[in-house]
């Protein structure tokens, strides 16, 4: 009878289920599944996982330390995919790695239908997250903190909240996950903080300063003025900036 680990669609849910699944099953059949998954297996038992950070820790360790920090990092982009099937995929690569001489070279494997998976998961959420870092538009609330909204596929919070704290590091900013209802906040000169949206309702609660709807109308003016009727290129234009990313754009929002 298989054994499957259930546990929250986070990389602390994840983790977890790596650690109770290592700890208790290494040399048996398991396998993890996100709870908001309804498709259920049969023949097998499932178990409810205890999340905490302290198995989440022991896991980030084992796989750098065993797999390398480059395996670590594909494992940990694709925990944030959208993709279900991520947990079976990321646990049967490191039990994968079990089997190699040099563990370290387990991203190399591809012919390994679990490794590929893990890997083209990894690309899929890198993408999505380096497209955001160019897409996401601030409005000033009228407290002056810059406030940003994405609806993207994948949890890419973690990977866009570096980018903008290097780049923002004086200023007060924040970037709501409408899909995933999350919240990464950026405190001036301070660390980035990432938090559940289930409590503060951010949306109920925004208020732009005066001069931010002025300020959009000439950003989409500037926009319209530098754009050439005539040399407009729709097929060019989508592959650039995809239709998905335009409802939080400023320049695509106002009429």
């Amino acid at each position: 009878m298989k054994t499957v680990y259930q546990c929250s669609n986070t990389v602390t849910g994840i983790f977890s289920a790596i650690y109770d699944g290592w700890k208790e099953r290494r040399d048996e059949e398991w396998g993890i599944k996100i709870k908001e998954d309804g498709e259920l297996e049969l023949f097998s038992t499932y178990v409810e996982v205890e999340e905490n950070n302290r198995k989440v820790l022991a896991v980030e360790s084992m796989i750098k330390r065993h797999l390398g920090y480059a395996a670590y990092w594909d494992i940990y982009h694709a925990a944030l995919s959208f993709d279900y099937s991520k947990g079976n995929a990321i646990a049967e690569t490191i039990l994968e790695a079990r089997k190699l001489k040099d563990s370290k070279k387990i991203m190399e494997h591809l012919s390994n239908p679990s490794v590929l998976k893990v890997f083209a998961l990894s690309r899929n959420v890198g993408g999505e997250a380096h497209n955001l870092t160019g897409f996401v538009r601030f409005k000033e609330l009228q407290s002056q903190i810059l406030y940003g909204e994405i609806t993207p596929k994948n949890q890419v919070l973690t990977c866009l909240a570096p980018h903008f704290a290097d780049r923002l590091p004086v200023e007060n900013w924040m970037i709501y996950d409408k899909s995933h209802h999350m919240l990464v906040v950026h405190e001036a000169k301070k660390q980035w903080v990432l938090v559940s949206d289930e409590e503060l309702k951010i949306e109920k609660t925004l208020q732009f300063s005066e001069k931010e709807e002025e300020f959009s109308r000439m950003w989409q003016g500037f926009c319209k003025s530098i754009s050439i009727a005539s040399r407009e290129n729709r097929r060019c234009q989508m592959n650039h900036l995809p239709l998905r990313y335009r409802g939080n754009m400023t320049e695509f929002v106002l009429s």
